[in-house]
C-alpha cells in the first residue's frame, strides 16, 4: 500500500498529470478547429456541386394537386401538432412528421425559391432526364424542361432533334463570349473615355478658380471643346460598337416549360450556364463543380450578392490589407525604436506604455468612429480643400474610402507592432551593443546596422499579429470606407492606378451583408459558409507568408551572427 501510493505521489510530482492534461487540451482543441473548419467547408462548398433535379407531385390540405421541380436542400422532423395547427388531417397516434425544403427555382414565374413541403400526400421522387437548370443572371434558377431554340422569329432546333444541346451549347458559349466583350467595352473602354472628360471637366473648374479670364479662359474653352469633341467621336464609334455587339447577344433565344406546363422565353444572353445533373456523371459534375469554384472566387457578385462572385470583395481585403501594412509596420517600429532607444526613462515613459497596452484593448468600432470623424471630414476635407478644390462639392478625400479603412486599421494595430518591435528590442544582448560601440561604431551605426537587423523577427511577429487582426475587423470598416457592392476594383489602367480614394468591398462585410442583411436567407446561406472559410483561408495564406519571410530573415541573422 505504501509503495502504491508513493508511487502515486511520484508520479504527480513528476508533472506528468499536466503534460497529459495540456497535450488533452491542444488535441480537443485541435479537434475543434478542424471539425469548425470542415463543417464550413461541407456547407459552403458543397453548395457548387451540381445536385440533381427532381419532379414529383403532393396534395394540399385542400385537395388540390401541385407539382413540385426542383434541389432537395434539406429535410427536418417536426411535431405533428404543428402540422395539424396548420389544417392538416393528421392520425392521432402520429406524433413526428418530416418535411422537405425544395430550391424551387422560377422565382419570376411563381414568386417563390425555396418552399417548405410536408411528406404527407407527397409521391415518389423522379428524376427526368431531359430536366434542366438554367442559372440566370437575374431571377435565379430556372428549373424546367426546355422546348426549343429560336434565333430571333425563326425556330431553330427543337428537343426532339438530335443535334439540339450542341446547338444549345454553341449558342451558349457566343453569348457568354459577346458578354464578355461588352462587360470589357463598358469596364474599360468607356470607363476610360469617361474618366477623360471627367478630368477635362476638372481642369476647366480649376482655371476659374486660378483666376483666369477673359481671352486665356477663352482660347482654353476653345482647346477643352476639341478635346471633348475627339472623345465624344471615340465614345460614339464605342457605343456603335458594343450596341451591336449586344444585338448579336439578343438574337437567339431558349424556349422553356415549367413542370406544370407554363412556357417562358429565355434570352441567352441573360444565361449563365444550362446543366442538366441527372444525366451528368461523377466525373462531369466534379468538372462542373471546380468550375462553379473558379466562378465564386473570380467573377462579381449578383443578385444583391446571393448569386455569383466574391473577387471585388477578395481583391478589396487584400489591398486594405497591404495598405494597412505599408502605413502600420514603419510607424510602429520607429515608435518601438524610440520607445526603447532614445526615450528618457521614467514615469512619462511608463504612461506612454500604459497608454499603448490599453489601446490594444479599445473596442474596434470607437476606431471606426475616430477614423470617421478625423480621418475622413477633418482630414479628408481639409486635403479637398488643399488639393481637390475644383472637385467641390463631391468629395475626393472627404469621404470614406480605401486609404481611410487602411489608415483606421494602421492605428488599431499600431499598439500591437510597437509592443512586439519593443520586445524584440529588448532581447538583444547589451554585450552586442557594448561591443560594437567599442569597435568605434557609433550609437545610430549600432542601432541601425546591428540591433534593428537582429529584432527583425520580432519586427514580422508584430505584422502578422496586425494582419490577423485587421483582416478579419467589420465594425469600423463600415464607417470608413468598405461598402455593400462596389464592383469596381481601386486598382484600374487609369492614372494613378491605385486609387485610395475609392470605396472597397471586403470578405468579412460581405459576411455580415448577405448573412444578415440578404432578402432570400436560404439563398445566402451556403455562401456564408463559403465567403467564411474563404476569409479564414485568406488570413492563413497571410500569416504563413509573413511567417516565411520571418523564419528566413530569422536565419539570415543567426547565420550571420555565427
Amino acid at each position: 500500500m505504501k509503495k502504491l501510493t508513493r508511487k502515486k505521489s511520484s508520479w504527480f510530482s513528476s508533472g506528468s498529470p499536466w503534460i497529459w492534461l495540456n497535450g488533452g487540451a491542444v488535441t480537443l482543441c485541435m479537434i475543434m478547429v478542424v471539425g469548425l473548419l470542415g463543417l464550413i467547408a461541407v456547407r459552403g462548398f458543397g453548395h457548387f456541386w451540381p445536385a440533381d433535379i427532381l419532379q414529383t407531385s403532393i396534395v394540399d390540405r385542400t385537395g388540390q394537386t401541385h407539382i413540385i421541380m426542383g434541389e432537395a436542400v434539406r429535410d427536418e422532423v417536426i411535431p405533428a401538432a404543428v402540422a395539424r395547427d396548420g389544417g392538416y388531417e393528421i392520425a392521432d397516434d402520429v406524433e413526428l412528421i418530416t418535411r422537405h425544403l425544395f430550391k424551387m427555382g422560377n422565382r419570376d414565374i411563381s414568386g417563390r425559391d425555396f418552399v417548405w413541403y410536408l411528406d404527407i400526400g407527397m409521391k415518389p421522387w423522379e428524376y427526368p432526364n431531359d430536366a434542366v437548370s438554367i442559372e440566370r443572371r437575374e431571377w435565379g434558377n430556372f428549373y424546367g424542361y426546355p422546348v426549343a431554340i429560336k434565333e430571333g422569329t425563326a425556330l431553330v432546333s427543337e428537343l426532339t432533334q438530335a443535334d439540339f444541346w450542341q446547338q444549345v451549347d454553341q449558342r451558349l458559349d457566343r453569348a457568354l463570349d459577346l458578354h464578355a466583350q461588352i462587360h470589357r467595352i463598358e469596364k474599360v473602354d468607356i470607363g476610360r473615355i469617361n474618366k477623360r472628360m471627367d478630368d477635362l471637366r476638372l481642369e476647366r473648374r480649376r482655371l476659374e478658380l486660378n483666376g483666369v479670364t477673359g481671352a486665356a479662359l477663352a482660347a482654353a474653352d476653345v482647346n477643352f471643346s476639341e478635346r471633348r469633341a475627339a472623345l465624344e467621336a471615340e465614345y460614339a464609334i464605342i457605343k456603335k460598337t458594343r450596341d451591336d455587339i449586344l444585338l448579336q447577344a439578343t438574337r437567339d433565344k431558349l424556349l422553356v416549360r415549367t413542370a406544370d406546363g407554363k412556357e417562358a422565353v429565355i434570352a441567352f444572353d441573360h444565361i449563365v450556364r444550362v446543366t442538366r445533373p441527372n444525366v451528368m456523371n461523377p466525373l462531369q459534375k466534379l468538372g462542373q463543380y471546380v468550375e462553379r469554384v473558379w466562378e465564386f472566387l473570380s467573377d462579381e457578385p449578383r443578385e444583391a450578392n446571393t448569386e455569383g462572385g466574391i473577387f471585388p470583395a477578395i481583391f478589396g481585403t487584400i489591398t486594405m490589407v497591404i495598405v494597412m501594412s505599408i502605413m502600420v509596420t514603419p510607424l510602429g517600429i520607429l515608435a518601438a525604436i524610440y520607445l526603447r532607444e532614445y526615450a528618457k526613462q521614467g514615469t512619462l515613459l511608463k504612461i506612454i506604455r500604459i497608454s499603448v497596452y490599453n489601446l490594444a484593448g479599445v473596442p474596434s468600432i470607437v476606431y471606426g468612429v475616430f477614423g470617421l470623424g478625423f480621418f475622413v471630414y477633418i482630414l479628408g476635407g481639409n486635403i479637398d480643400q488643399l488639393f481637390y478644390p475644383e472637385s467641390l462639392p463631391a468629395p475626393t478625400f472627404g469621404t470614406p474610402g480605401l486609404f481611410w479603412a487602411s489608415l483606421t486599421l494602421a492605428l488599431l494595430t499600431l499598439p500591437i507592432v510597437i509592443v512586439s518591435t519593443e520586445e524584440g528590442l529588448s532581447r538583444i544582448p547589451s554585450t552586442i551593443r557594448q561591443g560594437s560601440l567599442a569597435l568605434g561604431a557609433t550609437k545610430a551605426e549600432t542601432l541601425w546596422k546591428v540591433v534593428v537587423p537582429l529584432a527583425t523577427p520580432a519586427m514580422m511577429t508584430g505584422l502578422i499579429l496586425a494582419i490577423a487582426r485587421a483582416a478579419g475587423e467589420v465594425a469600423p470598416l463600415m464607417l470608413v470606407g468598405v461598402v455593400k457592392l462596389a464592383p469596381a476594383l481601386p486598382i484600374d489602367g487609369n492614372y494613378p492606378y491605385l486609387h485610395l480614394d475609392q470605396k472597397i468591398m471586403h470578405l468579412g462585410f460581405h459576411i455580415y451583408d448577405v448573412g444578415f442583411q440578404s432578402p432570400n436567407v436560404e439563398a445566402a446561406r451556403p455562401l456564408v459558409y463559403a465567403t467564411s472559410l474563404t476569409l479564414i483561408l485568406l488570413i492563413i495564406a497571410l500569416n504563413i507568408t509573413a511567417i516565411k519571410i520571418r523564419n528566413d530573415l530569422r536565419e539570415k541573422y543567426r547565420s550571420a551572427s555565427d
